[in-house]
């Protein structure tokens, strides 16, 4: 089927790859390339052992935790020169 323009339907394009055997070459290329990626990302038991023990090793670091709001009538803590309640606190 044709459109108005003179180009192929989806529906056409997907008919005629469908018996295509170049189109089913390409797809399984597609899938076989997929599948070699994939294993080259497999990492080794050595690698996932010296990660955790890495992982345990390294010190815990406290997060930093902020400080309460400011009031609204207090300058904003963002050097604008505002109210809280004008500038960051009107966000919230």
């Amino acid at each position: 089927m044709l459109r108005k323009d003179g180009g192929l339907t989806a529906e056409k394009k997907e008919e005629i790859m469908a018996g295509d055997p170049m189109s089913e070459r390409f797809s399984k290329q597609e899938k076989q390339r997929k599948l070699e990626e994939l294993d080259k990302k497999q990492r080794s038991k050595e690698d996932v052992e010296s990660e955790e023990k890495l992982l345990k090793e390294t010190p815990k670091v406290e997060p930093i935790k902020a400080d309460a709001a400011p009031d609204r009538n207090a300058p904003c803590p963002c050097g604008s020169g505002k109210k809280y309640k004008k500038c960051c606190g009107a966000k919230s």
